[in-house]
């Protein structure tokens, strides 16, 4: 279901949900049931999670201004496995 917004002239904005591509130009207000015209407003892209809209900021940020490696990073010691691995039975 798509949200559609429509505007009252007597009782302001509001929002109906119906099957995409079905929206008509107006759409019978529930407060005051006059005929309300069909207002194009953008998407709620706000609703997305938080980490993913850091995710992808950050991104689009690697796309226009990546990062520049001053030097070759450090070897990363490589961690050793937990001693109770080495008692598991070898195939």
């Amino acid at each position: 279901m798509a949200t559609y917004e429509y505007d009252c002239s007597r009782c302001g904005r509001f929002e109906t949900h119906q099957p995409m591509g079905t929206a008509s130009d107006s759409h019978h207000c529930p407060e005051c049931g006059r005929p309300a015209r069909r207002v194009f407003s953008a998407p709620h892209l706000t609703t997305a999670p938080e980490q993913l809209r850091a995710a992808l900021d950050r991104e689009q940020r690697c796309r226009e201004e990546p990062e520049v490696v001053a030097e070759v990073p450090r070897k990363q010691p490589v961690p050793q496995p937990h001693r109770a691995l080495s008692r598991l039975p070898r195939p």
